[in-house]
C-alpha cells in the first residue's frame, strides 16, 4: 500500500447501481488521518536505505492499523444499523444507500489490490 487515495464524497459516483471508479478515503478517514497515514507512510519507506528488515516490519504495523481502523469504522456502521432496527426503527433508504456505497467502494478496492 504505497499510500492511501482518498476524493471527496462530493466528487464520489453516488449512483446505487454499478461499479464505482472512485477511490475512497473521505468516507473512510478524515483529511487529518489522511494525511497523518501519508506522512507515516512516508516516514517508513524513507527508512529502507537505513534498515531494510525495521522499514518492512514499520510498514506492516501500519497496514495493520489501517486496516484495524477500517475495520472498527465498519464495525462501528454496522452496528449503529442494527441498534435501530433492533429498537424498531428503520434505516432510511437513504442512510442504507450510503451504507451500500461504502461498502461497494471498499469492496472494489480491496479486489483491485
Amino acid at each position: 500500500m504505497s499510500g492511501v487515495q482518498g476524493v471527496s464524497s462530493s466528487t464520489a459516483d453516488t449512483g446505487a447501481a454499478g461499479g464505482s471508479s472512485s477511490a475512497i478515503g473521505d468516507d473512510l478517514f478524515a483529511d487529518d488521518e489522511m494525511v497523518g497515514l501519508r506522512a507515516r507512510w512516508d516516514s517508513v519507506q524513507a527508512s529502507f536505505v537505513d534498515d531494510p528488515k525495521e522499514c518492512v516490519q514499520k510498514a506492516d504495523g501500519l497496514v495493520s492499523d489501517v486496516v484495524d481502523q477500517l475495520t472498527s469504522s465498519f464495525s462501528h456502521a454496522r452496528s449503529r444499523l442494527e441498534e435501530q432496527w433492533a429498537r424498531g426503527e428503520e434505516a432510511s433508504t437513504e442512510d442504507l444507500r450510503i451504507a451500500l456505497k461504502r461498502y461497494r467502494e471498499f469492496f472494489d478496492r480491496l479486489l483491485a489490490v
